[in-house]
Parts: structure tokens; C-alpha cells; sequence
């Protein structure tokens, strides 16, 4: 099994260096014929989902995990929908993004090119097959995919079907697309390693996968990191606005990693306006923790402890603190936040700009939800990771994160003699 994935690699070596000169016709028909195949495949995906659900189930995994694996007509329609958005973007491989002319007369552009190999490790969700192999088509790379043991059947009938696509055109290699199916530890920690063959690889899971990618690869990574999330309502907050915000961000769907986990409140709002806003979580099924001033207001809260500040709970409970000013809200973050997307309400435009300025985060979003710290919605068509650190990619990741820069030197001659 070891030797599989290690051969996987090189197979999809050998494959990028092909897939970098595709033009975007091609990818973009390629995309087209995946998508229109996922189509017509979506009672097969969702009889090899029902597999995987109902073992998953039957081991007792939580709710959110089924969650994140359960196929639906509607998420199969996502999926396809995703990859028909990608095919409207533009291409990024080839754009000039810089230059300049220097004295001797060399012109210098930046260029974007492929990364060349992307793996990606991800646990539960199987729509990340066809959206990691999207992108990384569309960018000229090739894909590498190891999706974890709950999701075989899944994973493995949507990698067939993108197969059979690429397997029935003679200009992108079958290459393109591979999804190891050793699921075991060793086959992981092999990917880990594969130095040389892998350009970049980005783990999608919880915190034991991405401790173990951060302490065993040797392989360039991205980590997409915990979730994290805050809302900050400072005191001159439209309270309907914030209302809204902070049920969105709680209870659209508490599994993502970009659903609220810590609201924040202005200590002028704890009396009058905070009470509502948590009678009105509760009602929609949230578990409140809240610190002694909100529990003073609100004595259904149960008592937050220091754990519960760190925590991404990715189901309906949610963190509730009181604080005096910007700067502690701020301060709170620093200590506590993943970097990943924190949230401000407020009309004072002066303190929204400096939260968006002093918030240490992917992504800060002013007087709107959490919620939209996704590809999609920031119009990247769909996102192979949110990053939560600071190279070479923040931030949700698209296709010109699958890129990188390099120098083409124009010249008509010259030489450098010193």
C-alpha cells in the first residue's frame, strides 16, 4: 500500500507537467463533461453515500460529522453547480500581474503559474473531491486526493466518475485526478513525505489532523485551521442588525468552521438588548455559556469556563462575554481567535475600522455574518481551504492561490558584465 502513494505522486508528477500548458478551452470543457457527469451519476453518489452514512452512524459518530457527509440532492446540485462557477472564472495561469522596465532596457513581468501537484487531506466531506479536483484543473495542476475512511464509498464513486471523464479525452492525462483509497495511518504519513512530488498539500479536518500534518510533513502545507469565530456588538450597533447577525452566524448550519462560536458584547448592551438575543438562541435549540455578567442578566446560562473561550464547538452551543471596550474585544481575539473570520457589528464607523485594522484574521467582516468566509461567496467559485496563517495564501482559497509568481525577463541582447 505504501508504494501505491508514493506511485499515486509520481503518476501525478509526470501528469502536471502536461496539465500547465492546457489552454482554458480545454479545462473548461473537461469541467463542463465532470460536471454534466456528476449529473447524471447522482443516484449512484447517493447509494454509496448511504453506505457511509449509515456506518457512520452505527458507530456512533456525531451528528455534525454526518452532517458534513451526508449527500443530499441539493449538495450534489452545489457540487456541480461549483464546477460549472469555476468554469466561468478566468483562468489565472499566464496572467501578467506586475512588471516593470529597468535602466538597461529588460522588461520584467510576473507571471502566474500552476503550483504543479496539490494534495489535499480531508475528512467527512465528500463534495471536496470534486471541489479540489475543479480548482486544481482549472489552475493547471494536478490533484491528489485522500479523503478519510468514513467517506470511502462516497469519495471513491466521485472519483470514478471524474475518472471515467478524463479517461474518454486523449489531450488531459488520467493522471489529472487520483484519489488514494488506502485510508490507513501509513498511507497518510506516506503523502506526508513526499517530498519532490508534492508542491503543496492542505489538510481539511479537525484539530488531530492538522497536529499531525504540522508535526510530521516534510511536503510544503497550508494549514486550514479551527474556526474559531467571534461577533463583537459594539454599543452603537443597529440591535436588529445584530440580532440578525449573530442568529445567522450561530444557527444557519453550526458545523462549518464559519459559524459564531464567541459572542462578544458591549457592556452598554448586556441589560436591555442582550437578554432578547439569547431568549432567542435558546429558542432555536442553542446552549449558552456565558461569564458572571452574563449570567447576572441571564441566569440560564450555564458558567463559561477558561476552555470554553478556545473552544470550536461546531454545534449549537455558543460562548457569550461581556466586555467593557473595543480594546478588550480585540484582546479577546488575539488570545482566543484561530485567524480564521471574526466579525464586528457596529455603526460608528471609526471603531468598525479600527476592529477590521486590529483583528488578526483571514477575513473581518463589518455588520454582515461569518458566514460568507467562503470561496463562493467571496466569488472564487469554490474554495480548496480557508488559511489561517500567512503564507503563501490567507483567507479562503481559490485558484490564484493554487498559483504562484514567478519572473519572465524580456531582453534584446544584453548581458551583464560586472
Amino acid at each position: 500500500m505504501s508504494a501505491t502513494v508514493t506511485d499515486i505522486c509520481r503518476r501525478a508528477r509526470a501528469a502536471s507537467t502536461v496539465i500547465r500548458e492546457l489552454t482554458t478551452e480545454v479545462k473548461d470543457q473537461v469541467l463542463r463533461e465532470m460536471a454534466d457527469a456528476i449529473d447524471a451519476a447522482a443516484e449512484g453518489l447517493k447509494e454509496a453515500n448511504a453506505l457511509d452514512v449509515a456506518a457512520a452512524r452505527a458507530a456512533g459518530t456525531s451528528a455534525t460529522l454526518v452532517d458534513r457527509l451526508t449527500l443530499t440532492d441539493k449538495r450534489i446540485a452545489g457540487m456541480t453547480g461549483a464546477i460549472r462557477t469555476i468554469i466561468d472564472l478566468p483562468d489565472p495561469v499566464g496572467q501578467v500581474v506586475g512588471g516593470r522596465t529597468r535602466p538597461n532596457g529588460l522588461r520584467i513581468e510576473h507571471v502566474r503559474e500552476p503550483l504543479g501537484v496539490v494534495a489535499v487531506i480531508y475528512e467527512a466531506r465528500p463534495n471536496v473531491t470534486a471541489d479540489v479536483a475543479a480548482l486544481c484543473l482549472k489552475s493547471g495542476n494536478a490533484a491528489v486526493l485522500r479523503g478519510s475512511s468514513i467517506a470511502q464509498h462516497t469519495n471513491a464513486a466521485i472519483a470514478d466518475v471524474l475518472a471515467e471523464v478524463l479517461r474518454a479525452r486523449e489531450d488531459v492525462p488520467d493522471d489529472a485526478v487520483q484519489l488514494i483509497r488506502d485510508t490507513s495511518r501509513e498511507a497518510a504519513t506516506e503523502l506526508l513525505h513526499a517530498d519532490g512530488l508534492v508542491d503543496l498539500l492542505v489538510p481539511r479536518g479537525g484539530p488531530s489532523l492538522i497536529q499531525t500534518v504540522k508535526d510530521n510533513a516534510t511536503v510544503p502545507t497550508v494549514i486550514d485551521g479551527d474556526g474559531n469565530c467571534h461577533v463583537y456588538v459594539d454599543a452603537s450597533a443597529d440591535l436588529t442588525r445584530a440580532t440578525d447577525i449573530v442568529v445567522n452566524g450561530k444557527t444557519s448550519r453550526p458545523s462549518v468552521c464559519n459559524a459564531v462560536e464567541t459572542l462578544l458584547v458591549h457592556r452598554d448592551l448586556c441589560v436591555d438588548w442582550l437578554p432578547k438575543v439569547l431568549d432567542s438562541l435558546q429558542g432555536l435549540g442553542v446552549s449558552v455559556r456565558g461569564d458572571e455578567r452574563v449570567r447576572e442578566v441571564w441566569p440560564a446560562a450555564d458558567e463559561a469556563r477558561d476552555s470554553d473561550w478556545e473552544s470550536e464547538y461546531l454545534d449549537l452551543i455558543l460562548a457569550v462575554k461581556v466586555v467593557d471596550d473595543l480594546d478588550e474585544a480585540v484582546r479577546h481575539i488575539d488570545r482566543y481567535g484561530t485567524r480564521n473570520a471574526e466579525a464586528i457589528v457596529a455603526q460608528d464607523y471609526d471603531v468598525a475600522r479600527r476592529f477590521a485594522l486590529a483583528v488578526d484574521s483571514g477575513s473581518v467582516f463589518v455588520n454582515t455574518s461569518t458566514r460568507y468566509s467562503d470561496g463562493g461567496e467571496f466569488g472564487y467559485g469554490v474554495e480548496i481551504g480557508v488559511s489561517t496563517q500567512k503564507l503563501h495564501a490567507r483567507g479562503p482559497m481559490g485558484l490564484e492561490s493554487l498559483t504562484c509568481v514567478k519572473n519572465v525577463v524580456w531582453g534584446s541582447g544584453q548581458i551583464r558584465v560586472i
